[in-house]
């Protein structure tokens, strides 16, 4: 049998980082997880391979080749993720989909042929059955949520490596929080599920034995979500593996009361974290009470923030406007918090009420649902009628996002963060295109760019303060090229 796996494109994104790969000559972010997961549980005697959209084409013979196309999407890659399907049915070869976008929405996908929803370790299994038998149906789900502790290593042989520039891995399912506006919970669940540390270690292993020596992204939702397991075995592990070795720094995504634990902090930092995102969502006590964002409330958020950023990590934020309790203030406030906070890496965008949440449902009761929704979530569309109106809404909107990522306030923000910064001792290994990307830099931002100014302005002060962070310097310059880029593309 052969098998296609097919990953949609994703279109210029806040997170595609399309426009700072360039300076680096990678073609995409991180290959397909989920893909390359699933890969791992089909049968090892069929013949398996990757198309990622977004370093290379499908062409007609790829599609020829294969007996199955195999497809997972999010939602923003809706629409790369029809024009595959279309292919697909034009040329008569089967298909099968799966991921979130298909599992919340795949009657909205008629041409498919077989629908494998929900976690794969379930639904895979009985379709690979039924196939078997010749009598697969077209749909498969589940509402279990499964221990991964027999989750395979995933199968990263298939992808190509060199065009990436951080590869993902998961250590746990669900989150213990219940954020309204949030399908994470509907996914996976409210119990954090977790593998062993024996598995993240063979993950591990299996990317150090390919050479893989750079960034590694823990994607869970958050994976502070057991913090007994990751404090007494998880991390102890992840220090003991990255004796000896270079590179593999590691990120991930963490709820804000991270700050409250030094313990849990000091060993993160040990074990090789140095990049968390918080969702800070708004700085808003009425709003945060709105959204069910229990974790934020009746703290000092900007402190929070500082105690992740002095104990070692870099803090990326995710930011949310057009809460029914927001007031025409908020946006000057979010513009104040960002500032303050030294979050360079600052998501901001509209209030959206994705399929399965409690926001989708409560918005329906209200008949305030409009439009699909997108995905994306810096392209300034809503799903939904907001309280102080659209306009209003998108003109606030406007006015953050231009404030943030002008050249001014944004290398403000930068030099902000480094003075608070305390970084890990992270043994990298230097790779020629990071020597490149460091020319380039000065050549289109120092020479050509419009922030030119800005940029000698911080690559001087970070050269004579600060020299050890002189090359995070020079990545957040690159940084705040794409962001600008993707802003001026979508919020008009």
């Amino acid at each position: 049998m052969n098998i296609l796996l097919v990953y949609p494109e994703f279109p210029d994104t806040f997170w595609s980082f399309k426009h700072a790969l360039k300076f680096v000559r990678k073609k995409a972010g991180a290959p397909p997880l989920g893909l390359l997961t699933v890969a791992a549980m089909l049968p090892g005697e069929w013949d398996k391979r990757l198309i990622d959209l977004n370093i290379t084409d499908l062409k007609g013979e790829d599609l020829k080749w294969a007996d199955y196309v195999f497809i997972s999407a999010m939602t923003v890659q809706r629409e790369s993720a029809q024009t595959v399907i279309k292919r697909c049915k034009t040329i008569g070869v089967k298909m099968v989909a799966g991921g979130p976008l298909f599992t919340m929405e795949h009657e909205q996908f008629p041409d498919v042929d077989h629908f494998v929803l929900n976690e794969a370790e379930e639904t895979l299994k009985s379709f690979l059955l039924d196939l078997a038998q010749g009598q697969a149906r077209r749909v498969y789900s589940s509402s279990e949520f499964l221990d991964i502790h027999q989750t395979p290593v995933p199968l990263w042989h298939l992808a190509d490596l060199k065009m990436y520039d951080t590869v993902g891995i998961q250590f746990s399912r669900g989150c213990p929080f219940d954020c309204d506006f949030c399908n994470v919970t509907a996914l996976l669940g409210h119990r954090p599920r977790t593998k062993t540390a024996a598995q993240v270690v063979a993950e591990l292993d299996s990317l150090y034995a390919l050479g893989w020596r750079k960034s590694i992204f823990f994607v869970d939702d958050n994976f502070i979500g057991n913090k007994k397991q990751i404090k007494s075995e998880v991390l102890p592990a992840l220090v003991e593996w990255r004796k000896g070795k270079t590179g593999m720094s590691f990120n991930t995504e963490a709820s804000i009361n991270l700050a409250d634990d030094p313990e849990l902090l000091r060993l993160m930092v040990e074990a090789g974290f140095d990049t968390v995102f918080v969702g800070i969502e708004t700085p808003n006590e009425a709003s945060l009470t709105e959204c069910s964002k229990s974790q934020n409330k009746g703290r000092d958020l900007v402190e929070s923030v500082k105690k992740l950023q002095r104990a070692g990590l870099q803090v990326q934020g995710g930011f949310i406007v057009g809460f029914d309790h927001d007031s025409p203030s908020i946006f000057q406030q979010q513009i104040d918090f960002i500032q303050k906070s030294g979050i360079v890496t600052a998501m901001v965008g509209l209030l959206q009420a994705p399929l399965g949440t409690r926001l989708y449902e409560r918005m329906q009761k209200e008949d305030r649902l409009i439009n699909q929704f997108s995905g994306d979530n810096v392209d300034g569309s809503t799903n939904i009628i907001p309280r102080m109106g659209l306009e209003a809404l998108k003109e606030g909107y406007r006015k953050v996002l231009g404030y943030i990522y002008a050249p001014k306030p944004y290398y403000e923000r930068v030099q902000t963060f480094l003075r608070e910064y305390q970084p890990p001792r992270i043994r990298i290994q230097l790779e020629p295109q990071y020597i490149l990307a460091f020319w380039r830099s000065i050549y289109q931002l120092g020479i050509r760019g419009t922030e030119r100014f800005h940029y000698w302005r911080l690559f001087f002060w970070t050269l004579f303060r600060r020299p050890r962070l002189f090359p995070l310097a020079i990545t957040f310059a690159i940084y705040g090229f794409h962001f600008r880029q993707v802003i001026e593309l979508h919020v008009d």
